[in-house]
């Protein structure tokens, strides 16, 4: 991780002594952190503040609800709702498990993930134990900051029972997430509930307030035997905090309100009028909508394989029912021939004789022949499921495989496309006689160590428009050459381009995507982030990371709710970046 990125801070509160308080963001994203309080003392605010801070500056996580009350967070932030509720984005179960951490981890999609729909505990259970063990054996490989919140842990974790399989797994992401960069943070209105073990390990705790006698106790117990008293004296927000990475053991911390919608809030007798909510695009979640249609094709051709195999089985019974009454019949026609010493003659003029005996059994062989191959339909069929998972799998990985190699040689064309157009030494295209061509003009995100789509590389307009415009008739607009050495230019001043260099460490971009973004608020003048990513065509995640880092280099400043333009001492350095477009 860039020296930007391991000194970032966000603000989450404010001190007793009216000092900001600030948390690292590599020690949200990759520690392990506790969160307690009684209903209603801000425990749950507490979370979303540092869900919508961390979302503010360009980072993913993932948000286990159990009460559905974090999909406020959509109101200002793209993000996945997924559970079992018709008013998430999408309904999914545990096979949807390694799709939703590639999501998260690959896609840098923020998920909500709300098991509080799900009737059967089981399946959410299993839904939840799934994806945490996907994120953790993805993230052996990624090793990229990530955030785990887990709402109700002592629901997972408990102290006085058993710990099941899904607890197991959560205390050994806690234990051993660290150094993946997986972190985890556990939130409970009853500390005293939640295995000590994990409490103790964590190396930042907020205490809420807390007036049940066992709670307090706990309080004593980690912090110290006078905080048992104070902590039930808290108002509602307030909290102490305690963090490994400062010298100070405890502080008295007023929380601010979160901005979002209060969907945990305790409904009133005023009209409740839901808030419009973003989400994340249709194409994201594509591959999991095919999930749940192969899953219910599946279970549909079982369904109907059981219900054939059950009209044979119940044909059987009669049929066998029809050859026991037949017998009894054949039975006591020879026991009343034998007894008139006439047997042939009375047995010809019975009904029910040994040639119905014979039609009704060889029936019930031909029922029964069937049903053996009904079973060994089914046999089969969940062989040919299992055969799909695996051949599914074997896929997976070859994409994985080929998108390494596609960023490879995206690297080498870049790298040629660089030479052809300016030299290897640097020199301008015009200068060496070379013609740029229009299709080496865009630039990816890079992450250093990490992969491409990782941090959102979008297609250039080139490759967008191509569809739409394949003879290049419509007007596109370029940078014209004067504006392109101006911007390049600007980059040589010492103070700016060494400010540049850091923010884009700090984002893991690179510098060309900041050389676009500087120009793009040259020409504009103050513009949201998501319009900036409309300019640039890079994703809104990446943009926003980079303009939050170029905003803290004092590059960038807030004109306005959400709305940013370059500072003064930039736009002095660039008198020429407002030239022409074609």
């Amino acid at each position: 991780m860039s020296d930007g990125a391991q000194q970032r801070q966000i603000l989450v509160g404010e001190t007793a002594d009216g000092v900001d308080l600030k948390l690292p963001v590599v020690e949200l994203l990759t520690g392990r952190g506790f969160v307690t309080g009684k209903s209603g003392s801000g425990k749950s605010n507490t979370a979303s503040v540092i869900a919508e801070e961390l979302l503010e500056a360009g980072y993913p996580l993932l948000i286990v609800d159990t009460d559905g009350e974090y999909y406020g967070l959509k109101e200002e932030y793209e993000m996945l709702h997924a559970g079992a509720d018709e008013e998430c984005d999408i309904q999914i179960g545990p096979e949807h498990a390694e799709q939703m951490a590639t999501l998260a981890l690959e896609e840098n999609v923020p998920v909500i993930l709300d098991v509080s729909g799900y009737l059967d505990e089981d399946v959410a259970d299993e839904l939840l134990r799934e994806v945490a063990r996907n994120l953790f054996v993805k993230e052996k490989k990624l090793k990229k900051p990530f955030l785990l919140v887990v709402e109700e842990v002592h629901e997972y974790i408990p102290e006085g029972g058993g710990v099941g399989e899904t607890g197991n797994l959560l205390i050994k992401i806690s234990k051993r997430g660290r150094k993946h960069g997986l972190g985890i943070v556990g939130i409970s209105q009853r500390p005293a509930d939640v295995k000590k073990d994990f409490i103790t390990q964590a190396n930042w705790l907020v205490w809420h307030r807390l007036t049940w006698d066992n709670d307090t106790k706990v309080v004593g117990r980690i912090i110290d035997t006078e905080y048992k008293e104070l902590v039930s004296d808290l108002d509602d927000g307030q909290a102490f905090v305690q963090t490994d990475w400062t010298e100070i053991d405890v502080r008295k911390v007023q929380f601010r309100r979160k901005r979002t919608f209060d969907a945990g809030a305790t409904p009133g007798l005023d009209d409740f009028e839901r808030p419009e909510l973003k989400s994340v695009s249709d194409a994201l979640v594509g591959d999991l909508q095919e999930i749940s249609e192969r899953k219910d094709r599946e279970q549909d051709r079982i369904n109907e394989l059981e219900n054939e195999l059950e009209k044979k089985e119940k044909r059987i019974e009669t049929l066998e029912d029809e050859l026991s009454s037949a017998r009894d019949v054949s039975s006591a026609a020879r026991q009343m021939a034998d007894a008139l010493q006439n047997t042939d003659t009375i047995q010809s003029e019975l009904p029910g004789t040994d040639g119905d005996l014979r039609r009704l059994h060889e029936e019930v062989t031909e029922l029964e022949s069937e049903r053996d191959e009904l079973q060994e339909t089914l046999a089969t069929r969940e062989d040919r499921i299992e055969e799909l998972e695996t051949e599914l799998a074997t896929r997976a990985d070859e994409i994985d495989r080929l998108r390494s190699e596609n960023r490879e040689l995206r690297s080498v064309v870049r790298d040629l496309s660089y030479e052809e157009s300016y030299g290897s030494d640097g020199t301008d295209a015009e200068d060496t006689g070379t013609e740029e061509s229009p299709e080496d003009e865009g630039s990816s995100i890079v992450h250093a160590g990490g992969e491409d789509h990782e941090y959102g590389y979008t297609p250039g307009p080139e490759e967008s428009d191509a569809e739409s415009d394949p003879d290049g008739s419509e007007e596109r607009e370029f940078v014209v050459a004067d504006e392109k050495r101006e911007l390049s230019e600007l980059l040589e001043v010492p103070w700016i381009g060494d400010r540049v260099t850091r923010a884009c460490e700090g984002s893991q971009c690179s510098t060309d995507t900041a050389e676009e973004i500087l120009g793009v608020f040259a020409r504009n003048g103050p513009l949201e982030a998501k319009r900036v990513a409309d300019h640039v065509d890079r994703s809104r995640v990446a943009v926003q990371s980079l303009v939050s880092e170029l905003r803290t280099e004092g590059l960038l400043e807030r004109s306005g709710e959400r709305t940013y333009e370059l500072c003064d001492d930039v736009r002095e350095e660039l008198p020429a970046a407002t030239a022409n477009t074609e």
